[in-house]
């Protein structure tokens, strides 16, 4: 399968938090002629192995899941009321489709419904919340609901698909397949360009990242690897609405972007803005005041302390069903990823103190 048949395979898949298997099989069937062994965790992490055995290990790592929406509660008259499974966006919700996942394997299809606006005369100021929003599945009773496979605890997924817009990917779930996408596309290259690494490198897309960085605490535990470079996206601030004064100033389109933070190791971020200058890869900066809110805090406060860093693609419309990336970006995390491990010195050791 060629990159591109993989991005739309994968990014068009569902994936949601705790639902991850069909999306990870994808990953990992892509992966496989690229890694010399593979494995899953219990809840479903994917890893592929690259040389192992090696007394150092070094992590590439993105995440698996996206936001969805769980049923919590079906009305008599067959209305539909929604809990999030991650950081859904309850003000994005109304007139949109999804797909409803049955325990039968069975996808059915409904909408976010809404009133008009001309007959909210009553109701000028009605807005979205979690306790209005509604899905409708052409239902009369919640016995019609039952009978479509519909149960409390069903997951779905809003229906959009991902497209290209000039020079952006835009679509669901970019956070963070998109980062699964590029960490793959890693082990491609190593493989055909025939690279032969002096440590292990486990390339890993973790699960159920937007309710807690849960499946990276677990693999962390097990892998207990000498460094950790993780992806994931992080806020284009470039569009109206943002604040740049308390979200920074980055953008799609101006090379990734690496975070400054406690949990991000000062040596290792040193080592990666180093080769970005030696390969003349632009890079953005950004801060985080505690955590980074990504899996670089649960494999840098793992074990007895994992020396981690992250590389962030700048996102248009983060949650949203719109989310845009741009296509050299994309590119260019790839590379700097790819580069980092090229020359990353065989003692793996960023201490701080000897």
């Amino acid at each position: 399968m060629n990159p591109n048949e993989f991005l739309y395979q994968y990014l068009n898949n569902p994936s949601p938090t705790g639902f991850e298997s069909a999306g990870q099989q994808i990953w990992l069937d892509y992966l496989k002629p690229f890694v010399d062994e593979f494995f899953t965790d219990n809840y479903g992490t994917a890893v592929g192995v690259i040389n192992p055995g090696q007394e150092k290990s070094v992590v590439i790592e993105a995440h698996a899941d996206e936001i969805s929406w769980f049923v919590n509660y079906i009305s008599d008259d067959g209305y539909i009321y929604v809990r999030r499974n991650g950081g859904s966006d309850h003000m994005i919700a109304p007139s949109m489709r999804v797909n409803i996942f049955t325990e039968e394997g069975k996808v059915v299809p409904g909408v976010f419904g809404w009133p008009a606006i001309h007959v909210r005369h009553d109701e000028k100021d009605l807005s979205p919340t979690l306790k209005n929003i509604f899905v409708d599945v052409g239902a009369r009773s919640k016995a019609e609901v039952e009978e479509l496979g519909i149960h409390v605890g069903a997951v779905m997924t809003f229906q959009d698909e991902l497209m290209e817009m000039g020079d952006f990917y835009v679509g669901r779930a970019l956070d963070n397949r998109m980062g699964g996408y590029m960490i793959a596309q890693v082990a491609r290259k190593l493989k055909e360009e025939g690279q032969k690494l002096p440590f292990t490198l486990y390339v890993v897309n973790a699960v159920q990242e937007e309710i807690g960085l849960r499946g990276a605490q677990m693999i962390a535990e097990r892998l207990k690897p000498n460094l950790a470079i993780v992806t994931d996206v992080c806020h284009d601030t470039s569009a109206p609405l943002y604040n740049k004064i308390v979200s920074g100033d980055q953008k799609a389109g101006k090379g990734p972007v690496l975070t400054y933070g406690p949990a991000v190791h000062n040596n290792v971020l040193q080592f990666i803005r180093q080769i970005a200058n030696e390969n003349e890869l632009p890079v953005q900066r950004a801060s985080a005041s505690r955590a980074t809110g990504t899996d670089t805090d649960a494999f840098a406060y793992s074990n007895d302390g994992v020396p981690s860093a992250l590389i962030s693609l700048p996102l248009k419309y983060m949650h949203t069903t719109v989310e845009m990336c741009h296509k050299q970006d994309v590119e260019q995390v790839i590379s700097l990823i790819y580069e980092t491990l090229l020359q990353m010195p065989s003692e793996i050791d960023f201490k701080y103190l000897h």
